[in-house]
């Protein structure tokens, strides 16, 4: 017996391709009557916070939340074959940077329900930034601090906007998954784009500008702050990484980068 089994037959899905599974959740692409979709089983109780806030989206800027029951999510599933990746690596980063943003933009947009439980707000998602002993963090640590202690109008938040996060739908564009379930300033779902996709375009001080001019305009964003938010974040995900035993270069190299910048 598989972990979507009894999902399979409480929803009526038919099976429609390989299981996946990752670190935090089971994978199963379904046809739900006829239409695709996808089954995710979660592992972790931030994959049950991410569900939620993923129906609070209502659709909009997100893939469709079409049942959600204990672990079992179930939701429409894109079948495009078009890339923020290949956009992004095809010399066309600032469509991908500004797809992101409008996605972003329209995740952020008011609702008028209540919110989603348990959001996790920033200072408790940057405690890793903090308990890092890494000298080359200290920048990003002081940086984070202060946004932290000035933090302005928090709202619910994706938590994990990237290339790979947003896939696009042949009829309603561009949509995200997989959100983190966070809550804070407007300001940080736009700065892990600046990190994705890949090591070569996100430490390229070039493009790193031209991302800044392009999401300061597309999310009407104060410049400095935005760079202070991208400082912080890089650093997070550098503690992250070497927390893990994992490598951070490319998360350090964008705080050199945002530092100078800044």
């Amino acid at each position: 017996m598989t972990p979507f089994d009894p999902w399979l037959e409480r929803w009526s899905l038919t099976v429609d391709g390989t299981p996946i599974r990752t670190g935090y959740a089971d994978l199963l692409p379904v046809l739900r009557e006829g239409a695709p979709a996808m089954l995710k089983i979660a592992r972790m109780p931030e994959e049950r916070r991410g569900a939620a806030l993923l129906d609070w989206y209502g659709g909009r800027g997100a893939v469709r939340v079409y049942d959600v029951d204990g672990p079992a999510l179930l939701m429409e599933r894109p079948r495009s074959t078009r890339s923020l990746v290949d956009l992004s690596r095809s010399g066309r980063d600032d469509e991908a940077t500004r797809a992101l943003c409008a996605t972003v933009n329209a995740l952020h947009a008011r609702r008028e329900r209540p919110l989603p439980p348990g959001l996790v707000p920033l200072d408790v998602w940057f405690r890793s930034l903090e308990s890092a002993d890494y000298p080359l963090l200290a920048r990003a640590r002081a940086v984070a601090r202060e946004l932290l202690a000035d933090a302005r109008s928090p709202i619910p938040l994706h938590g994990d906007i990237h290339h790979g996060n947003v896939l696009h739908d042949g009829e309603r564009g561009w949509l995200a998954i997989d959100p983190k379930g966070l809550r804070g300033e407007r300001t940080f779902d736009y700065t892990n784009i600046f990190c994705n996709p890949d090591f070569r375009s996100a430490t390229d001080p070039a493009v790193f500008s031209r991302r800044l001019d392009v999401v300061v305009e597309a999310a009407d964003i104060e410049r400095e702050r935005l760079l202070k938010w991208v400082l912080a974040y890089a650093g997070l995900s550098a503690a992250w990484c070497i927390q893990d035993g994992e490598d951070p270069a490319l998360p350090l190299a964008i705080v050199e980068i945002a530092s100078s910048a800044a």
